[in-house]
């Protein structure tokens, strides 16, 4: 007896999905709960279990295809004890872009890579049995293979029962001067993101005001404190936990920079829900921390913390993205100097954070030093928002920043 595997509910006014991966191929044998399948909303990643143990059947649908709320993709065949190469023999060949084991290695016959993985090891002839995995359930990544070769780990061995890297090479190499090019489709998050993102730049009146902030009285207070605020509260002292606290304070006396329009209206939030723009496995995702203004320091990067992990896990929902107030941006932890980020429509501004570098400021005194210096970036509607409380947002920022004792006493 089979029993169906179905698209689960995705979310409030979530009705499809585009399926992203395979985990389990046909004749492999699954547990209960155990997830067989990885689909992609236009905000997450979401997996799909097995409603109970057995073999796996054919896939209904192939990755890439869209796939409607209830409609059945595969079919568990009861029994775990089960021959897989029964269930194997009436299911159809998996395609190439889904995920298999690397051919010829054996000890890769029971490791489940995503394309991009595979594509990843096959190009350097690695084996992903020796590569520790730090995706969810212990999967290999990009970046755990990106990083096992960039540590020199990766030389071919040719040990009996070993495959050599010539073996496993695809079969058209790329040589010197060639003119290759590869096609691959848009996920459904990155659709997303590309719509999202030009309907603001259609709609919204966007401008992009800057300032800069001296950073050394932060960076002397983590220093000081973080030991025992790990100790304490179980978590780092991030920057993202003052700026965080520096927004609530800002948008208290700058209220428009944390409303919104709708048709010929402004909503004004008393409440601050600041989205967090962080970094996924397959693009961008902007999870929320709701009410920050009633937040400490630990509370605010715990969350940032758990929103990190889960979303390299891919555990994010649709309920941690659903609304926000104001979006803070930090491009700095990729080495960006500048940049004019695009606000998260239906909210009106969005606060770009950039790298911290030394340079030389004038202080007070007429005396010239060397000071870790970041620029920020307010992108704002200007439909709703004035230049002046641009500047005025971005001054108090500025203000809360070089000293954090602002923060404490709320001024």
């Amino acid at each position: 007896m089979a029993t169906d595997v179905k698209v689960p509910a995705l979310g409030e006014s979530i009705t499809e999905a585009t399926v992203g991966e395979w985990l389990k191929q046909p004749g492999d044998t699954v547990a209960a709960d155990e997830p067989i399948a990885s689909l992609e909303t236009d905000k997450v990643a979401l997996e799909v279990p097995a409603p109970v143990a057995g073999i796996m059947g054919a896939h209904l649908v192939a990755v890439g295809d869209t796939v409607e709320v209830g409609a059945i993709i595969t079919q568990i065949e009861a029994g775990s004890g089960a021959s897989a190469s029964t269930a194997a023999k009436a299911a159809p060949a998996p395609a190439a872009t889904q995920s298999e084991p690397v051919a010829g290695d054996d000890t890769a016959s029971s490791i489940t890579l995503s394309p991009a993985v595979r594509r990843l090891v096959l190009e350097h002839g690695v084996d992903p049995s020796k590569i520790k995995g730090s995706g969810k359930d212990g999967r290999l990544t990009k970046d755990d293979v990106e990083q096992y070769v960039k540590t020199g780990a990766a030389a071919p061995s040719t040990e009996k029962g070993q495959t050599s890297s010539a073996e496993i090479q695809p079969a058209v190499a790329s040589t010197a001067g060639s003119r290759n090019e590869e096609r691959v489709r848009m996920t459904r998050l990155r659709q997303t993101v590309a719509k999202r993102l030009k309907e603001a730049q259609d709609t919204a009146a966007l401008l992009t005001t800057f300032n800069d902030v001296d950073m050394t009285a932060v960076m002397e207070t983590r220093s000081k404190y973080k030991d025992l605020f790990a100790k304490k509260h179980g978590v780092k002292l991030g920057f993202m936990g003052f700026f965080a606290k520096a927004a609530c304070m800002a948008l208290k006396d700058v209220p428009s920079v944390n409303a919104q329009i709708d048709g010929d209206e402004i909503v004004y939030h008393d409440y601050v829900d600041i989205s967090v723009a962080v970094s996924a496995p397959n693009g961008l995702v902007v999870p929320v921390i709701r009410n920050a203004e009633t937040m400490s320091f630990a509370d605010v990067e715990n969350t940032i913390g758990d929103f990190g992990k889960r979303a390299t896990d891919g555990t994010l929902t649709m309920a941690d993205m659903k609304g926000g107030t104001f979006t803070i941006s930090n491009g700095g932890v990729f080495g960006s100097l500048m940049s004019t980020p695009i606000i998260n429509p239906p909210q009106s501004a969005v606060l770009g954070l950039h790298r911290i570098e030394q340079r030389p400021v004038v202080m007070p005194d007429g005396s010239i030093q060397a000071r870790p210096m970041m620029y920020l970036a307010l992108s704002y509607d200007h439909r709703l928002i004035d230049g002046r409380e641009a500047v005025t947002f971005l001054v108090r920022i500025k203000e809360a920043i070089e000293d954090p004792t602002r923060l404490l006493i709320d001024l």
